[in-house]
């Protein structure tokens, strides 16, 4: 399965802004998770990376 940096970028945001709604303590946590996990996809869909 071809994992798109592009599809997933949405799904993340919603269910980030999902839990800051119900949880805004979390705020800090989301926002760092995801800005790692959007760099991680970024770095993979640059170089090549290793297929999903």
């Amino acid at each position: 399965m071809d994992m798109n940096i592009i599809a997933v970028q949405p799904v993340v945001a919603l269910i980030a802004g999902i839990l800051i709604l119900v949880m805004p303590r979390l705020l800090n946590y989301i926002v760092a998770i995801y800005l790692i996990f959007i760099g991680v996809m970024g770095l993979l869909g640059r170089s090549g990376g290793m297929p999903m």
